[in-house]
């Protein structure tokens, strides 16, 4: 249900943004550029280019969802938050004879990441203390509870009752609902239900904020990351969990391009290439570089080898289909054109079929370092002391969320970095891409 909603108002704030911002500032979505002198841009990705507005509200709204679903002091607009203060609930006691009764049971909600009390706004206070209740007449006696918000409280009424379950006194109703074991009734301040056993329990209603454990909120991950920096983490500063890292991808992807971009010519260049490799590359493709783990452990040990390895076949493989790609799509007149100009094999590959193939390059390029980047987590698994990966498997034990979400983020700036500059290079190196 939750995940729904998100999606809605995602949704809702991207339909909302473009039609209110499209007749606000209609010169923003205007083409430019050499784009502006196209006459038909629908259909054309060449035309297409990022709006700059509309990334800045999809980080923006992004991190206002974040916010919206947290238990963050942010003051942005959130979504019902977790109950937190006192309540109470009726319940009805029967006898074998039949004898009823009726008892309260007085609950103070409280927040469960520091057991302090909390007031009406749920701010922190002192050290919880049980409420205080007269016993009452009866047999049936009010009681006293403290539950943590988001737990979950198993609620043994009997321990003050003159009559308790053993001689035959049972749970009824509660708030004057009748109640059968299993079933439950639901208030403003959460879930009262019986077990299978008729025990009474108290779920405190989560509201739409999801605890701390689940998804901390942003300034608790900020707070993580100064620290991370500060004092490291299981003996490696931050720092160094992200360089071991990312100098892992670098050095799978760069040797796994170094061997795939030639190879892959030589499939597009000429017949025995492609049969003699065209087995091997179409039935390595589909593997996941997952599944090549054990065999990299068995081969190559446990150290760093076996990680920079399996990142390289990670890229080699998709390395060797782009550029196979990027040969095969030069279109032959141009080829035909530079025959009739006089031109040698050795030119026609460095004039026309290098530069009309690195477009394909350097989309498998992008690609290449999407899956390195997917895969090193699982190459740190590997008996790793150092790195991204490792220190989110390292995390993820402890339930350390905040260190998990900082090592996610990381890894997606970085990997976001690094195609940021992969295009830079491509709009440099190939100028001429959506033009000719």
């Amino acid at each position: 249900m939750t995940g729904l909603l998100v999606l809605a108002l995602y949704l809702g704030v991207f339909f909302g943004a473009k039609v209110i911002l499209s007749r606000l500032f209609s010169g923003a979505f205007a083409p430019r550029g050499f784009n502006k002198i196209k006459t038909v841009t629908f259909g054309d990705e060449s035309a297409v280019n990022g709006n700059r507005m509309a990334s800045v509200i999809s980080v923006l709204t992004i991190f206002w969802i974040w916010v919206a679903f947290t238990n963050s002091v942010i003051p942005l607009p959130k979504m019902p938050g977790p109950f937190a203060g006192e309540t109470s609930f009726t319940y009805t006691a029967t006898q074998e004879d039949g004898t009823t009764d009726d008892a309260t049971v007085s609950i103070l909600v409280y927040r469960e990441d520091i057991q302090l009390t909390v007031d009406e706004a749920g701010v922190a206070g002192k050290q919880p203390e049980v409420p205080e209740v007269d016993a009452g007449d009866g047999f049936a006696k009010n009681d006293t509870l403290t539950a943590a918000r988001y737990g979950f409280e198993v609620i043994n009424v009997w321990k003050n009752d003159e009559v308790s379950k053993k001689e035959g006194s049972r749970i009824t109703a509660i708030n004057g609902q009748t109640i059968e074991p299993g079933g439950s009734v639901k208030t403003s301040a959460g879930r009262i239900g019986l077990t299978d056993k008729g025990t009474p329990t108290f779920a405190p209603s989560p509201g739409l904020r999801m605890p701390r454990l689940y998804l901390p909120a942003p300034e608790i991950v900020m707070d993580r990351f100064l620290r991370l920096n500060a004092e490291g983490y299981q003996g490696f500063t931050l720092w160094e969990h992200t360089w071991t890292s990312l100098r892992r991808v670098l050095i799978g992807f760069v040797l796994g391009a170094l061997i795939g971009i030639p190879i892959g010519y030589a499939m597009g260049l000429t017949n025995w290439s492609r049969g003699w490799f065209d087995p091997i590359v179409e039935f390595m493709r589909p593997v996941p570089p997952l599944a090549l783990i054990p065999l990299m452990i068995i081969w190559f040990g446990i150290g760093e080898q076996s990680k920079v390895i399996l990142l390289f076949l990670a890229a080699l493989w998709i390395m060797i289909i782009a550029a196979r790609s990027g040969v095969s799509g030069v279109a032959i007149t141009k080829v035909h054109a530079a025959y009739s100009l006089g031109a040698s094999k050795w030119q026609i590959l460095r004039k026309v079929i290098v530069p009309n193939s690195l477009p394909e390059i350097f989309t498998g390029a992008r690609v290449a370092m999407g899956v390195c980047w997917g895969t090193v987590v699982a190459a740190e698994l590997v008996a790793a002391e150092v790195g991204l990966g490792k220190m989110i498997v390292a995390a993820s034990r402890f339930q350390l969320t905040d260190i998990v979400i900082i090592g996610i983020i990381l890894i997606g700036i970085i990997g976001f970095l690094i195609d940021v500059g992969v295009r830079a290079l491509e709009t440099w190196l190939v100028p001429w891409k959506g033009k000719v």
